[in-house]
């Protein structure tokens, strides 16, 4: 059987909390007998519990998690920067860690200088760095500042020298932490290059990230860390998607309580709002402002633009009063966060203190920047209202959400065909679309690629 390259065996890592009042001086602590009162630890945070996991050799092991579930603490005890509160840690090998990077440097001598020290500090030798230090300057891209003094760096410079030391010490465990960022576009793509130079060559890697697509294409096996705790540990797609359905629910939770509690503010302040009179600018977003008023008089103009510019709120006479609104999923329940390409609904609930024969109900969908996405109502697409009274339920049916990934928000309204409101409920509802597909824009239509000639693509596992 194969020796584990890294073995954690039931490790928790328990943090203390220190709480009183800051002293200044330890005479003025000592005086008011407070040294031991303000040093006593008075509350414990556990950064990993009971946490298993072996990580085979030669293969690249990924570790995801949302911040502050013990990523970082785990690989710190795998680098020996810390030690386990309980359990074992084994760790075979050497060791080369990019968690801090740059650790070690002084910034008064130069980067020559610190190469040499950095280089002894990770293990090794004079001779061994002085064979190593022109591929350690070209990769850090620094042939024109290595012999600067390293204060004089930008926080690039100093994280890429780091980076360059740390993964020409060939080591046989890489310990990687969130440090493809250090550089641009192209040096990011120069560190993945380096590491899967690193996987052909039959290297062990520990990497700690949120970057959950090099996760998937990467990684051998993934673990899923949950405020210290392992979730799920395997394939990493499998990891992923289990990761991502939780960030989802967490997420489901958070818009919902976002939305009732700015339902119930523009209800408890939607009395106070000027209610306009028939013929103003007050219809809901741009496809209702342009639609043509029933007694064939002009808009005022400026409509739209100033409904651009109306904050989030409720008016309205409430003669007819929306009372409730679901936005509905796949299943029909309830929902907040949708995925681009899903089915979506949105269903008002309408009561009619009065039979009413003048009422259009529309719809209008923002971006986070308050761009309008599309806003259409009744009346727009040629349904001249009839009679309204008592309770009513209205559907609007969207068969597929083609939308990027991204945060929007959703008027609803129900007004006369001149636009004055019976109850408009402005940018009150909020969602959220995610996608794998990280495109830009705001609109994802259906669409193909096609080729003649001779053009080859690989297609990511």
């Amino acid at each position: 059987m194969t020796t584990p390259a890294i073995e954690l065996k039931n490790v928790s890592k328990i943090y203390r909390r220190y709480g009183g009042r800051q002293f200044a001086t330890l005479k003025s602590a000592l005086l008011q007998r407070s040294v031991l009162r303000d040093l006593n630890p008075t509350d414990t945070f556990p950064a990993l519990q009971d946490v298993s996991f072996t990580v085979q050799p030669g293969i690249t092991y990924g570790v995801i998690g949302r911040n502050g579930s013990g990523k970082s603490t785990a690989l710190k005890l795998v680098a020996g920067i810390t030690k386990p509160t309980s359990g074992t840690v084994s760790v075979r090998g050497r060791v080369s860690a990019l968690i801090e990077l740059g650790a070690g440097f002084h910034p008064e001598i130069s980067g020559r200088e610190n190469v040499f020290i950095n280089g002894i500090m990770l293990g090794l030798s004079k001779r061994e760095i002085a064979e190593r230090f022109d591929e350690i300057v070209e990769f850090a891209e620094l042939e024109n500042f290595i012999d600067a003094p390293v204060k004089t760096y930008s926080s690039g410079m100093y994280m890429r020298l780091g980076f360059a030391v740390a993964i020409h010490v060939d080591p046989d465990l890489l310990l990687v932490d969130e440090v493809l960022a250090v550089g641009d576009e192209g040096f990011t793509h120069k560190c993945l290059d380096k590491f899967a130079e690193f996987r052909r060559r039959g290297k062990t890697i520990l990497l700690v990230t949120h970057s959950l697509g090099v996760v998937e294409r990467f990684c051998d096996e993934a673990l899923w860390l949950d405020h210290g705790r392992a979730r799920a540990h395997g394939d990493p797609k499998r990891v992923v998607d289990a990761y991502l359905t939780a960030v989802e629910e967490g997420e489901e939770e958070l818009l919902a309580t976002t939305t009732a509690r700015a339902v119930a503010a523009a209800s408890n302040v939607a009395g106070e709002a000027p209610v306009p009179t028939a013929g103003e600018s007050a219809a809901p977003a741009a496809p209702a402002a342009t639609a043509a008023p029933a007694n064939d008089e002009a808009q005022p103009e400026g409509g739209i633009q100033d409904m651009f510019l109306a904050s989030e709120g409720r008016w309205g006479s409430r003669e007819v009063e929306i009372s409730k609104v679901d936005l509905l999923g796949r299943d029909g329940e309830p929902s907040f966060v949708f995925h681009s390409g899903d089915p979506m609904a949105i269903r008002l609930a309408v009561k009619a203190a009065a039979p009413v024969d003048d009422f259009v109900f529309g719809i209008s969908l923002f971006n986070a920047e308050g761009v309008c996405c599309y806003g259409t109502n009744t009346y727009i697409e040629e349904m001249s209202p009839g009679r309204l009274d008592g309770e009513v339920s209205v559907l609007f049916e969207v068969a597929a959400l083609d939308l990027v990934e991204g945060t929007y928000k959703i008027d609803v309204a129900v007004h006369k065909r001149d636009g004055y409101p019976y109850d408009y409920h402005r940018l009150l509802y909020t969602f959220r679309v995610k996608s794998r597909t990280h495109d830009v824009g705001i609109y994802r239509p259906a669409h193909r690629w096609s080729f003649t000639g001779t053009v080859t693509f690989s297609t990511p596992e």
